[in-house]
């Protein structure tokens, strides 16, 4: 069923149709500038204030990047604990109880007495477990079908190919260096070790058989993060949308201190962004028409919302202390944000995919597809 919209600010909708998922209304290509390459960058569980108050112990991220682009100030993850935001960011689906609990067993997603999920008219998977079926598209499936590019980095993944395994002592887990995810049924939260700090429910990718049914896209797609810096050489070689995501060392989660014995915590996440942010900021392709988002998958024990985020159907709340992920902020870097924008209205990760979804003239997804949902539009200004 085709899911009629509103407009949306300055947005102007029309009806389309993507794969096997119900179709929702895309945006005209002329509403947002001619960003051609988004850069995600996802760090780890911290409060607003903590990243951009006063005292920041990141103050690369909380202070002066803000100032090179825009402030998004109530910016607002979707749930605890951190694989449904992951879910959310390039699905727009809402969380499930085994979601909520991070995937402890790489199950596909299944209705009572493990009959296949339902999918319902507007896009949206029912059941419990973690990994959505076929008809469940992605970003990156909609990125296909447009003929464009997309890539995953994941930091660490594939540093240990016999990577141990707690819930199995003396059985080491194979670790690929490309779409590594558990074996069906298996384990998985993998604890970090000293050499390999990759974690499964940070690669949102592995979680969709859109996506691992098809060995080559995933082997291709989903790679370790080193990958990026060749691609980000050229245009030509850098994909049209980059989901890039640190170890839990430097993604700020591990604290105060990561499992190879260096500083962790936001300290970690500040040093990690001074690296990375100037290459990609001198990439011919951010130079020409890019976007770079850094935002965190949620904040530390804060369960508040915001942008109406509904509940259901699979879980009554989203996440362990209420009904949303919490205030974590977002920096927006952009030849097209004008240097110290302050974004004040609400917005949270389906919004952030509906912000995607906008740039490339994609249908909306899931629960991005809400047309009252805000999105960065109002922060893009042509220099």
């Amino acid at each position: 069923m085709i899911r009629r919209l509103a407009a949306v600010a300055s947005f102007v909708t029309a009806a389309a149709t993507l794969g096997a998922a119900p179709a929702l209304a895309a945006p005209a290509p002329a509403a947002t500038p001619p960003i051609r390459h988004v850069f995600v960058i996802v760090l780890e569980n911290e409060n607003y204030d903590a990243t951009f108050g006063a005292g920041t112990e990141a103050p690369y991220l909380g202070t002066v990047l803000p100032a090179k682009g825009a402030l998004v100030a109530n910016y607002y993850a979707t749930g605890h604990a951190s694989l449904g935001n992951y879910i959310a960011l390039i699905s727009g689906q809402p969380e499930a109880p085994m979601i909520n609990a991070d995937c402890p067993k790489f199950v596909d997603l299944a209705g009572a007495a493990g009959a296949p999920a339902t999918v319902d008219a507007a896009g949206i998977a029912t059941g419990n477990g973690c990994v959505y079926p076929p008809a469940i598209q992605t970003v990156a499936d909609q990125l296909e079908a447009a003929h464009l590019t997309w890539r995953g980095y994941m930091e660490d993944m594939g540093n240990d190919p016999l990577r141990p395994d707690p819930a199995t002592p003396g059985v080491p887990v194979p670790e690929p260096r490309s779409c590594a995810r558990p074996a069906p049924g298996g384990n998985g939260v993998l604890h970090a070790t000293p050499t390999d700090s990759y974690a499964y429910r940070h690669n949102p990718f592995i979680y969709f058989h859109s996506i691992v049914d098809r060995p080559g896209a995933c082997d291709a797609n989903d790679v370790r993060l080193e990958q990026l810096t060749s691609d980000l050489r050229r245009v030509a070689t850098t994909p049209n949308f980059s989901f890039i995501v640190p170890s839990v060392c430097n993604d700020g989660h591990d604290k105060p201190a990561c499992a190879n014995g260096s500083p962790g915590g936001l300290v970690a996440a500040d040093a990690w962004l001074k690296l990375w942010v100037p290459r990609i900021l001198a990439a011919p392709a951010f130079k020409k028409d890019g976007l770079l988002v850094i935002t965190f998958d949620e904040a530390a024990a804060d369960g508040t919302a915001c942008c109406n985020e509904p509940s259901g159907p699979n879980v009554t709340a989203q996440g362990v202390y209420g009904p949303g992920g919490g205030r974590t902020g977002a920096v927006l870097l952009s030849p097209f944000v004008k240097p110290g924008t302050v974004l004040a209205e609400p917005v949270n990760h389906y919004g952030l995919l509906k912000s995607v979804e906008d740039i490339f003239a994609l249908p909306h997804l899931g629960l991005a597809a809400d047309p009252g949902l805000a999105t960065f539009a109002s922060a893009y200004a042509r220099p």
